[in-house]
């Protein structure tokens, strides 16, 4: 009796032993797209520091915006033995044979903040829910509007991408279902559509070919706040930022934060990448611990439209983004 006694105790040590070792063998790698603007840095620091407060290694990888090297980037890690991986994804369909490849290697895959195609093996996608940001700006934007005609100009990210295409859909229909519910009927024209490649120097171009072709601009929509900032220092240049109301589908950038707080600029979506970046990480390392997870293709943050009403509750002046 005894001898069983002490040998439970032993497995039992050697059940928490193992179990130290599998928590302290934890590896997390984060493979970015791109570090080239500050929402993606500010979204790399979050996820290795979220990794390191689990107790986790961490390899981190800037993709430079070229697909191949991500994947290679993605390959390079899972060699070096990483068992967590959380992916920002340059391209939805490209990723999905690294990734397939990942898993089958026994590497727990966690998506984060860019979409990828729900045909790839991974555990799930952390972002904020495009569609519902952007009908709550656009809810904002028909309240705002008093029923009044809307000559928009819409500053759009890159060509094809999904979720720039989610965000301006989701704003738009916000707004006309908005518009109608309250005041039966609308006056919207998306007078032109520029693209910004998600960037402020790029914002600020497609703005001012806009201004060219169109005299009548009472709203910029953009697709994020980099490309709507820019667009503001082209209608301040033009000196025709009055009577033009600035408002993004998603994102949070803290100059735009300010901005709001000043009333210099209307509404963003919420999309905040360190607390993508933190629940991508915390859903990976549950996954390789073996907790029990009740999670689908797609985890969305919490919808919410940004205004001088509620800035202060998400304002950080000393956040990376």
């Amino acid at each position: 009796m005894k001898m069983r006694t002490l040998t439970g105790a032993l497995l039992g040590a050697t059940l928490m032993t193992s179990a130290a070792s599998a928590q302290e063998a934890c590896s997390v790698g984060v493979a970015m797209y791109t570090l080239g603007a500050p929402y993606f840095a500010a979204q790399e620091v979050a996820a290795r520091a979220a990794a390191e407060e689990l107790g986790c290694t961490v390899r981190t990888a800037d993709g430079q915006n070229d697909m191949i090297k991500q994947i290679g980037d993605i390959e390079d890690m899972v060699a070096a033995g990483v068992n967590v991986l959380i992916v920002n994804p340059r391209d939805s369909l490209g990723l999905v044979p690294a990734v397939d490849a990942a898993t089958a290697a026994g590497v727990h895959v966690v998506a984060m903040d860019s979409m990828l195609d729900p045909s790839a093996n991974f555990i799930t996608n952390v972002s904020a829910s495009n569609e519902a940001n952007g009908k709550l700006v656009g809810e904002w934007l028909a309240k705002q509007s008093g029923g009044k005609p809307l000559k928009i100009a819409l500053l759009s990210g890159s060509q094809g991408n999904v979720v720039g295409q989610a965000r301006r859909t989701g704003v738009l229909s916000g707004l006309m279902e908005a518009t109608i519910t309250q005041y039966g009927s609308a006056d919207i024209e998306i007078v032109g559509q520029g693209w910004g490649n998600w960037a402020t120097e790029g914002g600020l171009t497609a703005m001012e070919d806009l201004l060219t072709a169109h005299d009548d601009i009472n709203v910029v929509l953009g697709e994020n706040d980099s490309m709507v900032i820019g667009a503001r220092e082209a209608l301040k240049a033009a000196n025709r930022l009055d009577g033009v109301l600035l408002v993004a589908a998603a994102d949070g950038q803290k100059e735009a934060y300010q901005m709001i707080k000043n009333g210099e600029y209307g509404a963003t979506g919420l999309n905040d990448p360190a607390a993508l970046a933190k629940l991508a990480v915390e859903i990976g390392v549950k996954a390789l611990n073996g907790e029990e997870q009740e999670l689908t293709k797609f985890t969305f943050t919490d919808p919410a439209v940004v205004t001088q009403k509620n800035v202060d509750t998400y304002y950080n002046p000393e956040s990376l983004f």
